[in-house]
């Protein structure tokens, strides 16, 4: 009895009929039409921007819907494809400011004269650090040339934070010294 009231329960259309795909597509689609631009607008936060993620994602969603095989799993399914979309735009976003900023920017290369300067300049700058005595040098060298923080540097050297910060100190004061 149990197994001619499930025969009865199923459609008579069979899922395959594109009619029935289309159907389901959109019943599915209209129980989650805000999450594609919900999840979109979280990455971006730009109504503008979400709503195209959210348009594309709709687009692609119902040209590989038929290839879903968990119909149930939709949602999470369009969240997952809004999410990687709403990613790739901000990414391409990012590299078309890149690139329209390079263009923007004037060529300014420095003259020769300019270079001579800079070169003297670092030269200098660099005998002057030469000077120093090393645990004043390896502090400045670490934290003001090579970019790393005073934790980091404090590692390196096996020295204190405070220890770090007044040796930078010390060593910014003779250099100041020195190049006058």
């Amino acid at each position: 009895m149990n197994d001619l009231a499930g025969q009865l329960a199923r459609p008579l259309v069979t899922s395959d009929s594109p009619e029935a795909v289309a159907r389901e597509f959109e019943a599915r689609l209209a129980d989650s039409s805000n999450l594609a631009f919900r999840v979109a607008y979280s990455v971006l936060r730009h109504r503008q921007d979400a709503e195209d993620v959210a348009q594309d994602a709709f687009v692609r969603a119902h040209r590989e819907f038929h290839r879903l095989r968990d119909r149930d799993a939709f949602r999470g399914w369009l969240a997952r494809m809004s999410f990687r979309l709403a990613l790739d735009f901000r990414r391409g976003e990012k590299r078309r400011l890149v690139r329209e900023d390079r263009a923007a920017v004037p060529d300014l290369s420095p003259s020769h004269e300019q270079d001579a300067l800079a070169a003297e300049r670092s030269q200098r700058l660099w005998a002057a650090i030469d000077q120093l005595p090393e645990r004043l040098r390896i502090v400045v060298v670490l934290a003001s040339i090579e970019g790393h923080g005073l934790k980091d540097v404090a590692s390196i050297v096996e020295a204190p934070e405070g220890t770090v910060k007044s040796r930078l100190f010390e060593a910014r004061q003779k250099l100041q010294e020195m190049l006058r």
